[in-house]
């Protein structure tokens, strides 16, 4: 049998949240996530983060630069630019052979607020192919 690892247990809790609406700024399961609040909760619930705080995008990239990897596995964590700077965030939920799937909350944006706006916009926690063109990953659990 295979022992469960922090990864294990946090890539478990990022696919429970698969369908959940995205709003901009959220932090919880209830009210909805933005693309930051998914990873912070999940790496808190795990003790990755420290149980207080709040990081923007890029100030998670910051945080786990030194953690940086070429070759990102489920629970690397992938960052794109937007308007020049670090902008969005994803996690690896699987790799079947050379594709790439991440979690993340995303099809909204600032004025994505409620409920309604995630459903006319198509905004919510989802997995995808991982898109081209991220500027860095990082293994949070190394």
């Amino acid at each position: 049998m295979k022992r469960e690892t922090i990864r294990d247990i946090a890539l478990w809790l990022w696919g429970r949240e698969l369908g959940q609406p995205y709003k901009w700024g959220g932090d919880d399961a209830i009210d909805g996530w933005d693309c930051s609040g998914l990873i912070i909760e999940i790496l808190k619930a795990v003790g990755v983060l420290p149980r207080v705080g709040d990081w923007a995008s890029w100030q998670l990239a910051d945080e786990f630069r030194p953690k940086m990897v070429t070759k990102p596995t489920p629970g690397c964590l992938l960052f794109w630019n937007r308007g020049g700077r670090i902008g969005h965030v994803e996690v690896v939920w699987k790799i079947i052979g050379t594709h790439v799937l991440t979690i993340g909350a995303a099809g909204g944006g600032s004025a994505t607020q409620t409920e309604e706006d995630a459903a006319a916009q198509n905004a919510y926690v989802k997995v995808r192919p991982a898109r081209q063109g991220w500027v860095l990953a990082v293994d949070p659990f190394r």
